[in-house]
């Protein structure tokens, strides 16, 4: 039953069109039928030598074949208009960020002059046959001391802001500061004077965390767009046999097939570039909007339009704004995009031969070329060794954000395109009930383009939604995990200056181990600055009794002031090897590894003792690298161990007192600090994935008009073999659904495969 629609007529829609389009070549090639009638099947005259169209009978024929094939294009210049919008929206938005206005200094706005403590370590790396000079931000920043304050007064009057002396303010002038500085401190004037402003490092960040999430957006929608366009092609080809048999019967050459898909390809990818521009344009300053609403970006951040207002962008502005870079990659992606998802159709247009002109059966044969089964096959290969290298290598790095948000494309793309060969099997597998059952699962498996067709957006979509979120998810998880397995105290207190106590100020306490943030740096392999976050202890062995760090060489007990503990991803990490490091204030410093901790999920920073975590109290003079005197880290967490039998509640309450810090638990202190996933990191993804969502819509639905459109004919026969109906939409919506059901599983078992990986990773 499922080649009912040969059997009931000798041409379908797609048929009539094709006799249309090859009587059209036909005249236009000097090959004429020798006799017959349209509707009837003519007796052809050997064809002559191809005549070659000019270029307005080429742009008549690919007018009139836009004009007759609209329908089954539409799902293509959707998702490139689509595609373009969203890639001329995010490139606003990047050129914003990129670009984002300088800010007015607030804090010492009245001041010419700003003297800032030194906030940055600089030291020269080696690229290549140069060097030169790279920065990292201090995790002690140095203060103005009151030495050099002295000496600014000299000069004019100094501005404080309070007890803080990160930052003084001088009216005088920028030469005479400087002389005095002597490069002690940093000398900021005009807009750089922000920079001593608190929120200016925290702008900073979220300029970067915007540039991060614009740019993995707009790759996942090139990614999805590309997909979805090759897609759409591919199966307005398979429609379209017939036609092309005609064309070929009638003389066309393959390349004038060829041309004409591409012909196609290009007013579709013109077309729709020039609407996503306008969409884009509009969509910008929108997109700034969400971005700042979801904590994103900076409140003061904004994408500004192309013109007009942003309900309705001038047309003389856009054309004003043409030459803007967001603009014009958005336009030639989008045109590169339309040719890129038509090449490989037309390649498979101009290999119809005539014969194919008179074919009446549903059946699909040789639904992948080879060239695609070697390119899905290289691709499967190649993912699946990625990630078995991965975990055999370098275990960790599955864990980091662009590992596990860019490798599982690659499965994605290598299931999509396998999916006509996957489609069959899968489907053949079901079991639906009764005869209408029988129908549909039959004609699914017959017409596996159809199918695979909508099978491969669903797939694509559920394995980006499962890999993604569930990704995110598992990371989270195991670094939870991570940290509760690290943690053998019941109580934790945090703050910002702590008083550290005693054993003897807590009732039942068996160890206190007090700490604080910090940082120290590396210089690997003489060309990269590498920054490790620390923790700065007072007592080793304390440290020992409240944790259980993944030791795997040396001894955590034998840290002193002259010695480190280094996890795996270090480049030095044998235990008692020396490694040059510059400290979280920026003071060199050689120091002893005397234990190595294992990489795990990226939580595992270095171990110092609290002299090594000094923030000086005078600048260095002139001409000397060190400072002559250092002021302790404040300690921000105390970690409690009690002993058997003791009371939580009154060592709570005894901490409290002795530290003046906030006391919880060590359950609610690792719920706090370790959430399952971040709420942003959340919102981001699913707008990644909303993105998706969307192109699936768009394929689904132009897979769905395109392949009933050419289905009236097998549709009659339903009807005409005793089908009401309400059975025929059963039977069109039954194989939507089994198409979709297909597409799901082979998302899913994509999605098994990349969380897989994790789980051998580490993660739970």
């Amino acid at each position: 039953m499922a080649l009912l629609e040969s059997a009931a007529s000798g041409t379908n829609a797609a048929g009539t069109t094709s006799a249309h389009a090859a009587n059209d070549t036909c005249s236009a090639g000097d090959a004429h039928p020798a006799g017959g009638a349209h509707g009837s099947h003519p007796t052809l005259a050997p064809p002559r030598r191809p005549h070659r169209h000019g270029r307005g009978e080429r742009a008549m024929i690919y007018i009139a074949s836009l004009r007759t094939r609209w329908t089954s294009l539409l799902g293509a210049f959707v998702s490139v208009a689509l595609g373009v919008g969203l890639t001329a929206a995010m490139g606003l938005g990047l050129d914003a960020s990129l670009a984002a206005p300088e800010r007015p200094p607030v804090r010492f706005a009245g001041s010419p002059v700003v003297v800032l403590g030194q906030d940055r370590l600089t030291v020269p790396v080696e690229r290549g046959p140069e060097t030169t000079y790279v920065s990292k931000p201090l995790a002690h920043p140095h203060p103005v001391d009151i030495e050099l304050i002295r000496e600014l007064r000299r000069l004019g009057p100094v501005r404080l802001d309070g007890d803080k002396r990160d930052a003084v303010g001088v009216d005088a002038r920028a030469r005479d500061v400087r002389e005095v500085v002597d490069g002690r401190a940093r000398v900021l004037t005009g807009d750089d004077r922000r920079q001593a402003d608190p929120d200016a490092a925290r702008d900073a960040e979220a300029l970067v965390a915007v540039n991060s999430f614009l740019g993995t957006a707009g790759g996942v929608a090139a990614f999805v767009s590309v997909f979805v366009t090759a897609s759409t092609f591919a199966f307005v080809v398979a429609l379209r046999r017939r036609e092309f048999g005609l064309l070929r019967m009638a003389g066309a050459t393959p390349g004038q097939v060829r041309g004409q898909v591409l012909g196609e390809a290009l007013a579709v990818g013109v077309a729709a570039s020039v609407v996503g521009c306008v969409v884009g344009a509009w969509g910008g300053p929108l997109l700034g909007e969400a971005l700042v609403e979801a904590g994103i970006a900076p409140r003061w951040f904004v994408v500004p339009g192309v013109g007009g207002t942003r309900e309705a962008p001038r047309v003389s502005a856009l054309f004003a704004s043409w030459l803007t870079w967001p603009l014009q990659l958005a336009f030639w992606t989008g045109l590169f995009v339309a040719f890129a998802g038509a090449w490989t159709a037309s390649r498979r247009a101009g290999r119809v031969t005539p014969a194919e002109a008179s074919r009446d059966a549903s059946v699909d044969s040789d639904v992948m070329p080879w060239s695609r089964r070697i390119v899905g096959t290289a691709l499967l290969a190649y993912g699946l060794g990625l990630l078995g290298w991965t975990l055999a290598t370098d275990p960790s790095s599955l864990m980091k954000r662009k590992t596990y948000t860019v490798q599982p494309m690659i499965l994605i793309t290598a299931a999509a395109a396998l999916a006509p060969l996957l489609v069959r099997p899968v489907v053949r597998a079901f079991r639906l009930p009764g005869a209408i059952g029988l129908l549909v699962r039959e004609n699914s498996t017959a017409s596996v383009r159809r199918t695979a067709a909508i099978t491969a957006p669903v797939l694509v979509t559920v394995a980006l939604a499962g890999s993604l979120l569930g990704s995110a998810q598992a990371v989270s998880e195991a670094k939870s995990a991570e940290a509760r397995e690290r943690t053998a105290s019941q109580l934790v207190v945090t703050g910002l200056d702590l008083k550290p106590p005693s054993e003897r100020d807590i009732p039942g306490a068996a160890a206190v181990s007090a700490s604080a943030s910090t940082a120290v740096f590396v210089r690997e392999e003489g060309s990269a600055l590498i920054r490790s976050e620390a923790r700065a202890v007072r007592d080793p062995a304390a440290l020992a009794a409240t944790s259980r760090l993944p030791v795997v060489a040396g001894d955590v007990r034998d840290l002193d002031d002259r010695s480190i503990v280094v996890n795996e991803e270090w480049e030095k990490r044998r235990v008692g090897a020396y490694v040059d490091v510059w400290l979280g204030d920026g003071r060199p410093a050689r120091l002893r590894i005397v234990a190595v901790l294992a990489r795990g999920s990226g939580d595992n920073g270095a171990y110092v003792t609290s002299a090594n975590a000094g923030v000086p109290a005078v600048a260095p003079a002139p001409g000397r690298a060190r400072a002559r005197a250092s002021v302790p880290v404040p300690v921000d967490r105390v970690d409690v161990r009690l002993e058997a039998g003791a009371d939580p509640d009154g060592a709570a309450a005894a901490l409290a007192a002795a530290s003046g810090g906030e006391v919880r638990s060590a359950e609610e202190w690792l719920a706090a600090t370790h959430p399952r996933t971040k709420a942003q990191t959340r919102l981001g993804l699913l707008m990644l994935l909303g993105i998706s969502v969307v192109y699936t819509g768009i394929s689904l639905a132009s897979t769905l008009l395109m392949a009933t459109s050419v289905r009236g004919a097998e549709l009659r026969s339903l009807r005409m073999a005793g089908a009401t109906r309400g059975q025929v939409r059963v039977v069109v919506a039954g194989e939507a659904l089994v198409a979709m059901t297909a597409g799901t599983l082979l998302g899913l078992a994509v999605t098994a495969v990349n969380l897989g990986g994790l789980w051998l990773a580490g993660a739970p």
